[in-house]
């Protein structure tokens, strides 16, 4: 009995640790993804396994951004504006389409893009030729056609603004290059969609008539036309996300996010084909009620796939600027402010010196500083009227900084002086007579901390 006993007793101590060993392995996985990761930097770590380390993160940082940024609920708002805009987008389109000659193949490549939505794309089509019609006749002149674009530049506008959101970008194209930029990409589309459908056509004749003879060709063409809308689609998703955002995104990161995002837009296409199938069942009871919330659902959720593709092109091109991530949204406020000092001394230094300015990604890879803590400063020392942004270079979408005020006047005192006066003070506290003692001592405080060293030119440190 004894001998069972201390078997009995054995077994639960062994069962227990089982037990706590379980959850203890999902605390440290827990914080392993939420923390620990981000604290291994690359030098630490071998080339597979950093390779994984930042595919895991990319993830992370995606599905993170989806929900701080308030994807789904943009997604919405583009739903919404993108339903306005259908009819004057598919009328620019069509009628640019039409005075070059190639209206009809533009109305085939849309119907290819997208044979979920026929019905619709007919529907709408019969408005576009009226509009059309109107606008030769001389009933739509002037404002009318002002209006028309103006539509269309309103909704490449608002995505260009989530995705600068998406990027962490504080300023969006000025309204020339807003106007210039949408009305070549308008242009251009056409043409880009002739010549995609040109392509297809090209190869199904040439499957038809000479390539039948070589077997050898055949099965390569076949993948070549099956896989022709996923590489199109993906294309035009890569283009979206290297040219729209109002900074520099990397070819390869665009590309496979347009990549996955173009594969599961292709998804969603023959999801919607299905859908409309099983719901067409219930067209006794809905009526022709039915097309428009699936045109609805079917909006909404290209623009989660579309906003989502974004938020991992972001993710990939900056997954090594977030380490340290958790730290950085607990940063002291003394931590703070030496960040502050150095940013300002590196870019104080450089402008001494004449050379090329800092860019917000060389300030963030070259010393180390949180992408988001290295945004957060540049936006509050523009803010102080500190630091300026400037256009060097040809490529105007990187932005890089340089001082805005006399390079002998900005000290340490000077610097921490408009850290403390930044923002709104103007409340109704009593700081001139029930506590003007408090607000007299902080101040005397404050004075004496810079005292000693405040006067210290940062160009001289």
């Amino acid at each position: 009995m004894n001998k069972r006993e201390k078997r009995k007793e054995e077994r639960k101590q062994e069962e227990k640790p089982a037990g706590g060993g379980i959850g203890e392995r999902l605390s440290r996985v827990v914080r392993f993804i939420t923390y620990d990761i981000w604290r291994i930097t690359e030098n630490e770590v071998s080339g597979v396994k950093h390779a994984g380390l930042n595919l895991i993160k990319t993830v992370i940082l995606a599905v993170r951004s989806f929900s701080d940024e308030h994807l789904q609920t943009k997604a919405s708002a583009l739903t919404y504006s993108t339903l306005l805009a259908i009819v004057p987008l598919l009328a620019v389109l069509l009628g640019i389409a039409r005075g070059f000659g190639f209206q009809e193949t533009v109305r085939q490549a849309l119907i290819g893009y997208f044979p979920g939505q026929t019905n619709e794309l007919f529907k709408a089509f019969d408005f576009v030729e009226s509009y059309l019609i109107q606008a030769q006749g001389g009933v739509i002149i002037g404002i009318g056609l002002v209006l028309l674009f103006y539509t269309v530049i309103s909704l490449i506008s608002g995505i260009e603004d989530v995705l600068n959101g998406i990027w962490q970008i504080q300023k969006s194209r000025s309204l020339r290059r807003q106007v210039t930029d949408y009305l070549v990409l308008v242009l251009l589309l056409p043409v880009l969609m002739t010549v995609s459908g040109g392509i297809s056509v090209f190869m199904s004749t040439l499957q038809n008539s000479f390539l039948s003879q070589y077997v050898f060709f055949t099965p390569v063409v076949n993948v070549a036309l099956k896989t022709s809308p996923y590489i199109i689609t993906s294309l035009a998703f890569a283009a979206l996300y290297i040219f729209l955002p109002n900074t520099k995104v990397h070819v390869l990161n665009g590309l496979l996010a347009g990549i996955i995002a173009g594969c599961a837009f292709q998804f969603l296409q023959i999801l919607y084909i299905s859908g409309q199938i099983w719901v067409g069942k219930y067209n006794a009871i809905y009526g022709s009620f039915a097309a428009l919330p699936l045109l609805l659902l079917w909006l909404q959720l290209s623009w989660i796939i579309c906003l989502f593709g974004a938020s991992l092109a972001y993710a990939s091109q900056n997954v090594g600027k977030f380490s340290f991530e958790r730290d950085s949204k607990h940063i002291s406020r003394r931590y703070k402010d030496f960040l502050t000092v150095m940013i300002v001394s590196l870019i104080v230094k450089r402008f001494a010196k004449g050379e090329k300015p800092y860019t917000a990604d060389e300030l963030s890879n070259s010393y180390r500083i949180p992408q988001r803590i290295t945004s957060q400063l540049l936006f509050m020392l523009i803010e102080m009227r500190v630091l300026a942004e400037v256009v060097y270079g040809e490529d105007d979408r990187v932005v890089h900084y340089q001082p805005a005020v006399d390079i002998n006047l900005i000290s340490i005192g000077f610097l921490l002086s408009r850290i403390d006066e930044h923002g709104s003070e103007n409340f109704k506290i009593d700081n001139k007579v029930q506590f003007l003692p408090e607000w007299e001592a902080l101040l005397k405080t404050r004075k004496d901390m810079t005292k000693e060293n405040g006067r210290v030119l940062l160009k001289d440190i």
